[in-house]
């Protein structure tokens, strides 16, 4: 009889390594659905759907949810909404694709020093000894652009610290609520808030093309439906830590991505900030590195 457990692991880092690549090709789908799209009412529109097919699946978790459970999974919603208007406007400026996934993948090394100021949780050592060299790689590619920040980067910059805000409220304020149904309520919550900006801010155009309609469709149920529900299920066979570390490759699949699609290149600069922001992430999730490793 096959040994379900020894092989629980595995199929975890499998499910994940696909959800890395499911998000870097989001990154692709987003930047060609904004030719023919406003941004807010691009990402609104995207997980709103997204948010109603989840749904279909979660419709008895979401039926035992109490209201105080929707209250709390509706407010981080609006936290999750503010980091992802970032992040869209920010990939609506970015002239380079893979430059802005290596600086919004420095939300994951933020998360413990988050918990530190907003929760007193004391991170480890490696931290500290990664944010020096994620602060030098975020430097290097500053230099990029001749001594100052683009607004992408600011904006992708700023997105990552409320992303990693947000992860730390969602671990501890609606740590009771399942994560499927969480994701669905999250998701809906990011798609009326973010089209209703819309709606109030951007001018919408008359008429959306088939071209991009499509690359909507993708995003929808490749980058955020299918996504999702892989990531859940996967993280429910392992730890929160472990996931982490694999999840951190959707930087580089966006870079590699981004060179096959556009063609993109790196300067010597935005090489070595690129792999300073990496090799900050692997010193943040040493220990989980090392055992990912040790275990094979």
């Amino acid at each position: 009889m096959p040994n379900t457990t020894a092989r629980a692991p595995l199929r975890a880092d499998l499910l994940l390594l696909l959800v890395t690549l499911l998000a870097a090709a989001g990154w692709i789908f987003s930047k060609e659905a904004l030719n023919g799209m406003p941004p807010l009412l691009f990402i609104g529109t995207r997980f709103l759907l997204a948010g109603m097919l989840l749904g279909a699946f979660a419709l008895p978790a979401l039926r035992r949810l109490s209201r105080r459970d929707i209250l709390a999974a509706s407010g981080v919603g609006v936290l999750f909404s503010a980091a992802l208007a970032l992040w869209i406007l920010g990939l609506y400026h970015s002239r380079h694709l893979g430059e802005s996934a290596f600086i919004n993948s420095l939300g994951i090394l933020l998360v413990p020093v988050m918990a530190r100021l907003l929760f007193g949780d004391r991170p480890p050592r490696t931290t500290w000894i990664a944010l020096p060299v994620a602060l030098v790689g975020f430097a290097l590619l500053s230099l990029n652009a001749g001594l100052r920040i683009e607004a992408s980067q600011g904006l992708i910059t700023a997105s990552a610290v409320l992303f990693s805000i947000l992860i730390n409220v969602n671990s501890r304020v609606v740590h009771r609520v399942p994560a499927l149904p969480l994701t669905v309520i999250q998701l809906s919550v990011v798609g009326l808030l973010l089209g209703l900006a819309s709606l109030v801010i951007e001018p919408w155009p008359g008429h959306i093309g088939g071209e991009t309609l499509g690359w909507l469709a993708a995003s929808v149920l490749l980058a955020s439906t299918l996504r999702f529900f892989l990531q859940v299920h996967a993280q429910g066979l392992t730890t929160p830590s472990h996931a982490a570390v694999i999840l951190m490759l959707e930087a580089v699949w966006t870079a590699l991505l981004a060179a096959a699609w556009y063609r993109e290149t790196m300067t010597p600069l935005q090489l070595a900030g690129c792999a300073l922001i990496f090799a900050a992430l692997l010193i943040n999730r040493w220990y989980w590195v090392r055992r990912l490793f040790t275990r094979r």
